[in-house]
């Protein structure tokens, strides 16, 4: 059991925790044709752009209703009816999905009546669904925007009262999933014959593709048709502790039944994973998928040597430090340093002695103090690995100094397979290697070894060759 504290500093240094308007903004980019908006000032919006467009090398479509000094304290009615009309008018969106951020939270702009009274003057927006979460972001942090924003979609968009279908499993993934990882449960969730529904798909929108024709929305994601048909699923499976309350809520308001999955990277983890799928669907686990898994099997076995006793100083979102933390300690990994961004269940129940609720300044004394061998977060990270001169592994968002985040996957035999491939090779580069000056020779011995070394090789003669004639 671990204690959980959390940094009483007077201020962030080197912050570790995004906020939560930017984890609703990116839930709702796993939509399909759907224009996302923050309801505060320009600024809030531009560094959750440039965040997302610097993580995936991707367009990000992102609107904000541009609140000001005068407009915050008038009321933000307004702004949000222009917004709505404009973007409607030039995007053309299905969906335009709308979160707060701490401006309009704190002067208490009640958005719903806005939304409420706009569709009542303007009868051009019936043609638009219009959606709102709140998502302050002076509580919180970036996973609990995305799972409120997942929450409102489950409970409050329209339901359409269809037949089952036996077949349809929906998949409420948490924020801390790649597209990658997505694209990875569903190929695993196919092979038994299932239909699966993701909400959000950041996997159709986010997975760097070009689309054939350029479009201001978001290029692909979950169709607002599927969103509506949730209720006919015949199972939920939501991955991460994160997906709860919005598992729960569509169980409340469909009578879908969930199955929840703190974690789908491990062995035992992806074991349990594959079982249930094949007890919904009644099938036999593929052959592909048991050679994946003696696959993954024999990665541990080869991984385990470089990982055995290693001290680890990891920071992260919550489902993420347990989802990673958690498969590390099973090979063997000493979780010596472990700094998270909120609260979560999951935490005390750790392999370690402390979790810390703070940021990546906690996370570089900590790691020092503690003599870790390996440190794992995001890019910002960077400067504390270069002074405390160890190996930063990559992990969550955002990372900025690296191509092909969209592609990366942690989850099932394979991802946890790359896991553990990508975390022992790094380790093994930490492994001093034998250079010709560590073992230096006396000098006369390098002078002899120049005397009796001839300065050109002679070629023994080839059977039929030419001699040359001696000279006279």
């Amino acid at each position: 059991m671990a204690l959980v504290t959390e940094s009483k500093k007077a201020c962030a240094v080197n912050p570790l925790k995004m906020s939560q308007p930017l984890g609703a903004s990116y839930a709702f980019m796993g939509l399909e044709s759907c224009m996302p908006m923050m309801h505060g000032s320009q600024g809030c919006t531009s560094f959750g752009v440039v965040l997302l467009v610097r993580h995936f090398k991707e367009a990000i479509p992102l609107q904000t209703t541009a609140m000001n000094e005068v407009t915050t304290i008038l009321g933000g009615y307004d702004n949000l009816e222009k917004a709505l009309l404009n973007i409607r008018s030039r995007a053309k969106p299905a969906i335009i999905a709308i979160c707060s951020t701490g401006l309009t939270e704190t002067k208490g702009d009640d958005v719903d009546a806005y939304i409420h009274l706009a569709r009542q003057r303007h009868p051009e927006l019936s043609d638009t669904e219009i959606v709102y979460v709140s998502t302050p972001d002076y509580v919180g942090a970036f996973q609990d925007g995305w799972a409120r924003a997942v929450q409102m979609l489950v409970s409050k968009l329209p339901v359409q009262q269809v037949e089952k279908r036996a077949r349809q499993v929906n998949v409420l993934p948490g924020s801390h999933l790649t597209p990658g990882d997505l694209e990875e449960l569903r190929e695993l969730i196919e092979l038994f014959g299932l239909q699966p529904v993701f909400v959000p798909d950041v996997s159709g929108s986010l997975d760097g593709h070009i689309p054939e024709q350029w479009l201001g929305t978001t290029i692909g994601g979950t169709p607002l048709a599927e969103l509506r048909s949730l209720g006919a699923a015949a199972h939920t499976l939501a991955i991460g502790e994160q997906m709860r309350p919005a598992a729960m809520a569509l169980a409340e308001r469909c009578g879908v039944p969930f199955t929840l999955f703190d974690r789908l990277t491990g062995l035992t983890a992806s074991d349990a994973f594959v079982a249930c799928l094949a007890e919904l669907s009644g099938q036999p686990v593929p052959a592909k998928l048991r050679r994946q898994r003696s696959q993954l099997v024999d990665a541990m076995l080869d991984g385990h040597f470089h990982l055995g006793n290693v001290k680890l100083a990891i920071a992260a979102e919550p489902d993420l430090l347990w989802s990673t933390g958690m498969f590390l300690a099973e090979m063997g990994v000493e979780l010596a340093v472990c700094v998270t961004t909120t609260h979560s269940p999951l935490l005390e129940r750790l392999p370690a002695s402390e979790v810390l609720i703070g940021d990546l300044e906690d996370f570089e004394r900590c790691a020092a103090v503690a003599g870790c061998d390996l440190l794992m977060t995001h890019s910002h990270g960077r400067q504390a690995a270069q002074r405390l001169a160890k190996p930063l592994f990559r992990l969550g968002i955002p990372m900025f100094d690296r191509v092909g985040n969209a592609h990366l996957c942690q989850v099932g035999y394979r991802g946890t397979r790359n896991l553990v491939y990508a975390v022992g090779n790094m380790m093994m580069e930490q492994i001093d290697h034998h250079a010709p000056d560590d073992w230096p020779l006396p000098a006369a011995s390098r002078l002899a070894a120049v005397a009796h070394l001839p300065a050109r090789i002679e070629r023994l003669p080839k059977p039929g060759d030419q001699l040359a004639p001696a000279s006279a």
